[in-house]
């Protein structure tokens, strides 16, 4: 059993066999409507101009500060007209196999819980801020949804074959900690990112880690630390890029990266494209998107 408290062995009482919970709306208190408030307020005032068109957007289109956390009962109809998606309540960390069922049939799983008020800044599980703050606008993207669906997809598969840890580091070099090229700059789009104040400025503007152009197989053989504030970033030129150079068999990416090391997240190698802080775009810098 994991040292977070709010992950389960199986199933706990009162979850259904896919792990599905009640989201028990009426049942949040004031302090944690006050958290959600408090939490999304922040942030507010830091992404504009830092996060992407697309989480931006999708905050707009969800309506996400009606007062309090949001009931998945008024979200999940505006999601499902938008993309097909909705969000399902689970009581914490969920087993890989449903993770990845949930996703291949467009339900995003989400904690119920939230940070208490004395967690503002660190969290080392997702609660329900991170999970519908920081993820759910982005599944409002049309392309976005489809990669979601498609990694739930090739989880399966993965696993079957042994390689879930190298799928897993593309889930968090994307999802989680993912940034994107826009005409403006580099702009955030992964939701460990968006639903954190101190690293929305950090993974932007701070000189210390490395921001490489997005490479499949050098992201899927690069580790990650999940203790402090990322040491590189991959970044793509856009979700339709990413969108197509990760819908396709996996199956010789996979021969491929057989015998080849992991590579530390401190590394840059040579036929590495770094990408600078400055407002430049991406494919005036000479950059490609490679598979």
């Amino acid at each position: 059993m994991s040292d977070f408290e709010h992950v389960f062995d199986a199933p706990p009482p009162g979850a259904a066999a896919d792990w599905t919970i009640s989201q028990n709306w009426r049942a949040y208190t004031e302090v944690e409507h006050d958290t959600w408030d408090t939490l999304y307020e922040r942030q507010m005032k830091i992404l504009p101009g830092r996060a992407s068109d697309a989480f931006m957007n999708g905050l707009k289109a969800l309506d996400l500060n009606t007062g309090g956390i949001p009931d998945f009962a008024v979200l999940n109809p505006k999601l499902k007209a938008l993309t097909g998606w909705t969000v399902e309540c689970v009581p914490g960390l969920v087993p890989d196999d449903v993770f990845f069922d949930h996703l291949a049939n467009r339900r995003f799983v989400s904690g119920q819980f939230i940070r208490k008020p004395d967690q503002l800044d660190y969290l080392q599980e997702p609660d329900i801020f991170h999970d519908v703050f920081g993820h759910v606008p982005m599944l409002t993207d049309p392309d976005f949804a489809d990669y979601m669906q498609a990694y739930g997809k090739g989880g399966q598969r993965a696993a079957s074959l042994g390689m879930l840890p190298q799928l897993a580091r593309l889930y968090w070099y994307t999802v989680e900690f993912g940034l994107m090229e826009s005409a403006k700059g580099l702009r955030i789009y992964g939701a460990g990112i968006v639903s954190s104040a101190t690293e929305s400025v950090f993974a932007l503007e701070d000189a210390s880690p490395n921001r490489i152009g997005f490479e499949l197989e050098r992201v899927m053989r690069t580790l990650y630390r999940i203790d402090d504030f990322q040491q590189v970033y991959f970044v793509i030129p856009s979700i339709e890029a990413l969108k197509d150079v990760t819908l396709k068999d996996f199956g010789p990416v996979y021969d491929a990266l057989k015998g080849q090391p992991d590579i530390a997240v401190d590394v840059v190698l040579p036929d590495d494209r770094v990408i600078t802080r400055g407002t430049q775009s991406y494919a005036a810098r000479g950059g490609r998107f490679a598979a």
